[in-house]
C-alpha cells in the first residue's frame, strides 16, 4: 500500500476528468453553453469558486504550488471553473481545498475531516473504505494531506487500513516551506488503550515522528513502550482516554493548526458531538452496498443537528467530491 493510504486505499497517478457543479455563477454558466467567461477566452472565473478571498476560497494565496494565486502563472483566477468535464491539476485542486487564511494574533486551529460514504450511508466495505472510493478521490485525499499540519486517525483505523507514514510530495514541496510547515504532515492517533504495533513504519520511519495522544491515565508501560518506538506521547485527557476539545488545544501548542482528521467513524462521532469540527470533505460514491456498515460518524447522536454549509461540489463518472464548514 502507497504512502498516502488512509480511509480509502491505493491512489492513481493520473487525475481523471472533473466538472464543477456547485457554486454556479454567470462565468461557469457562459463556459458551459460555450461562451467565453474571461477575456483571453480561456473561461476563467476568478470569483466562482467559493466566498471568500482570492479565486473565491478563504485563503486567497491558495497555499499550493504554482503561480500567484496559487494557479501556474494565474492571479488567484481558476481556469475553467465550470460545467466542463476537464483534467484539474494539483495546483487547482490545492486551491480549491485551501485552508482558511490566518486572521490577525495567533493562528486558530481549523480542523476538517475527510471521509468517504456509499449512497446509502456506508463509510466502509468488507471494513475497509478502498472499495467504495476511486482514484479522484484518492487524488483529493492526497492533496488534503498535502496542506494539512497534521492527520489525525483512530487507533482503529489504523490498524484496519494498514496506516504508513505520510510522503513528501514534492509538488507541494515550495508551498509548505513558505507556509512554514515541514517536508510532510505529522500523523496523530487517538489511543486509549495504545494498543497498537510499534514495530510498523508509522513508527519505525516516518519522516516526522508520529504522534501519540492520550488520557493522563494510560497505562505507563505502553506510553513507554511508544516513547521507545519513536512516537511522541502527549496527553489529551484526564482519564484513560482522550476529550476532543484538548486534542485540538494540544496540537495547537504544537504549532499544528492546520488540522485533518481522516476518521474512523467512532472518533469523527466525538468530533462531531464536541463541536471542533469545522469543515467537512464528503466523497459521496456512486454504491449500494446495504449490510450493516458503519456510517461516517458514529457514537452518540447530538442535542441539536449541527448545519453546515456547502462550499463546493464536484463530480467525476458519478463521485460527488463536497465541502461543507460550519455555518
Amino acid at each position: 500500500m502507497e504512502d498516502d493510504t488512509g480511509h480509502h486505499g491505493k491512489r492513481r497517478a493520473t487525475l481523471l476528468d472533473m466538472r464543477r457543479l456547485f457554486p454556479v455563477t454567470d462565468e461557469t454558466a457562459a463556459r458551459a453553453s460555450g461562451g467565453s467567461a474571461g477575456e483571453d477566452g480561456s473561461g476563467a472565473a476568478g470569483g466562482a469558486l467559493a466566498p471568500g478571498g482570492s479565486g473565491g476560497v478563504p485563503d486567497g494565496s491558495g497555499g499550493v504550488p504554482g503561480g500567484p494565486g496559487g494557479v501556474p502563472g494565474g492571479s488567484g483566477g481558476f481556469p475553467g471553473g465550470d460545467l466542463v468535464d476537464r483534467e484539474w491539476s494539483l495546483a487547482e485542486l490545492g486551491l480549491a481545498y485551501a485552508y482558511p487564511a490566518p486572521g490577525p494574533g495567533e493562528p486558530q486551529p481549523w480542523l476538517r475531516a475527510n471521509m468517504v460514504s456509499t449512497l446509502d450511508g456506508a463509510a466502509q466495505h468488507d471494513g475497509r473504505s478502498q472499495p467504495i472510493s476511486t482514484a479522484t478521490d484518492m487524488r483529493i485525499f492526497g492533496t488534503l494531506r498535502a496542506l494539512a499540519d497534521v492527520v489525525i486517525v483512530g487507533a482503529e483505523t489504523v490498524r484496519q487500513e494498514g496506516y504508513r507514514p505520510a510522503r513528501a510530495r514534492a509538488e507541494f514541496a515550495g508551498a509548505r516551506e513558505a507556509a512554514g510547515q515541514g517536508p510532510a504532515p505529522a500523523i496523530a492517533v487517538i489511543s486509549a488503550s495504545l494498543d497498537l504495533d510499534f514495530g510498523l513504519p508509522l513508527f519505525t520511519s516516518p519522516s516526522v515522528p508520529t504522534l501519540i495522544l492520550t488520557g493522563a491515565a494510560a497505562a505507563p508501560d505502553r506510553m513507554a513502550a511508544a516513547e521507545k518506538a519513536g512516537a511522541r506521547v502527549v496527553i489529551a485527557g484526564d482519564g484513560v482516554g482522550v476529550d476532543p476539545v484538548r486534542v485540538v488545544q494540544a496540537l495547537a501548542e504544537l504549532g499544528h493548526t492546520r488540522l485533518l482528521t481522516e476518521g474512523g467513524p467512532r472518533l469523527l462521532g466525538q468530533l462531531v458531538a464536541s463541536g471542533v469540527l469545522d469543515e467537512l470533505c464528503l466523497t459521496i460514491s456512486p454504491m449500494l452496498t446495504a449490510g450493516d456498515a458503519q456510517r461516517i460518524a458514529g457514537g452518540p447522536s447530538v442535542a441539536v443537528p449541527k448545519r453546515f454549509e456547502l462550499v463546493s461540489l464536484l463530480e467525476e463518472e458519478g463521485f460527488l467530491f463536497s465541502r461543507y464548514r460550519r455555518t
